[in-house]
């Protein structure tokens, strides 16, 4: 392969799995729970469905929508004239942000203002539990600034951005409600049964929608590195295919289980990448590499206190 074309394949792939990292461990969570048929259903249907749909179909009816041309107009676009495709792209980038941040920022909303056993960082999570005791909290919060937003937002795309952020929440309540349909109330919290059929179904919907919210902001990001939809395509999706067998890999090893705060440190990037995504909206513009690294510190830091409780733990085992 060309050095031209190998090289911002490469950035692509470390651009995903940076983007993406904190998807695994989240993902990871709901995977556990699904028959060992879903999670192969994950990484080979699933993943045709993240590739194809959502990191170059998704992204044309995108600019499709804004620009107001025909579907075959943008395919047309898109295959032929990539910069031209790529303006139009970088002109949807407000309804892109407010459609993946609502629902990244609702995942990390629900997490956070949930009452758990453990907590990372006690002084800002034990508030926020208590917090979240008021009912459906976090879709007020994301209500409102889905309002100003909208109210703020220039004339020309005004409705479009309101629609982007109610579409993108009533999605969100719908997969969580189908999801809640195959729950046994009266199951035990620290151990779900893994799910079969329909209810695995519902998981395996689940996390096609969230992995969509998660891709939106990184095809974007993309167009910095490469014009070409297939490169795009190719480079976005084989980091996908790595992120979803790293997920698989989680769950086989129980490092979920050994590590606790990763599940914290994973919704804390989430929520930093959320927040990034909605001030997009207005046009406050943060690199994606300082986006991708506050990710990662979250991770990192995630894991190294997981780490050392762990090992101070077994000291004073061994020491009793």
């Amino acid at each position: 392969m060309s050095p031209l074309l190998l090289f911002p394949l490469i950035i692509l792939l470390i651009m995903e799995i940076s983007f993406s990292f904190d998807n695994a461990v989240v993902n990871a969570k709901i995977l556990e729970r699904m028959s060992p048929i879903w999670q192969k259903m994950f990484l080979t249907v699933g993943i045709l469905i993240a590739v194809f749909g959502m990191r170059f179909v998704f992204p044309i009816a995108i600019v499709a929508v804004t620009a107001q041309i025909g579907f075959g107009e943008v395919i047309h676009l898109a295959l032929n004239d990539a910069l031209g495709y790529a303006e139009k792209l970088d002109a949807a980038h407000p309804l892109i942000s407010m459609f993946g941040g609502v629902y990244l920022m609702l995942i990390f909303l629900h997490f956070i203002f949930e009452e758990r056993d453990t907590k990372w960082l006690h002084f800002i999570e034990k508030p926020l539990a208590k917090v979240g005791k008021l009912a459906n909290l976090s879709y007020v919060l994301v209500g409102v600034f889905i309002l100003v937003a909208a109210a703020t937002f220039g004339q020309a795309h005004q409705l479009e951005i309101l629609m982007a952020g109610f579409i993108s929440m009533v999605l969100f309540m719908a997969v969580t409600a189908l999801s809640s349909i195959f729950e046994d109330k009266d199951e035990d919290d620290k151990k779900k049964p893994v799910r079969h059929g329909w209810g695995a179904f519902a998981l395996f919907m689940y996390l096609e929608v969230q992995d969509s919210a998660f891709s939106l902001d990184g095809v974007s990001a993309a167009f910095a590195v490469t014009n070409s939809v297939i490169l795009i395509a190719i480079g976005l999706g084989v980091g996908a295919l790595f992120v979803r067998s790293m997920t698989v890999h989680l769950v086989k090893t129980g490092k979920l289980a050994e590590f606790r705060f990763l599940e914290h440190g994973a919704h804390w990037a989430i929520g930093a990448l959320a927040f990034f995504m909605l001030i997009g909206v207005s046009g406050i513009h943060v690199p994606e590499y300082i986006i991708g690294l506050i990710g990662i510190v979250f991770i990192g830091a995630a894991l190294i206190h997981s780490h050392r409780l762990n090992k101070s733990e077994l000291v004073a085992s061994n020491a009793s």
